[in-house]
């Protein structure tokens, strides 16, 4: 199995990084942007074939570890 994990900042949590980004698309020629946000993308393989379960772990693995959550949110989509 395979856990794909989205980690982004929740919403009003100020992000340098992805205004750089913006500002640097936009020195690049790259008209109408709005807001550019940046995150977090992780691949974990997984032992076993109970989907619950696995994204139960995985659950239990960002809260701890994967995303701050105190400003970050995140999103877990398990496969095969």
């Amino acid at each position: 199995m395979k856990a794909k994990i989205h980690v982004t900042l929740k919403p009003g949590v100020l992000d340098p990084q992805g205004k750089a980004v913006g500002h640097a698309l936009e020195a690049l020629g790259f008209d109408g942007l709005g807001d550019v946000r940046q995150g977090k993308y992780i691949e974990i393989d997984l032992a076993g074939s109970d989907a619950d379960e696995a994204n139960t772990q995985v659950d239990a693995m960002c809260r701890q570890l994967l995303a701050n959550m105190v400003i970050e949110d995140f999103e877990i989509e398990i496969e095969g």
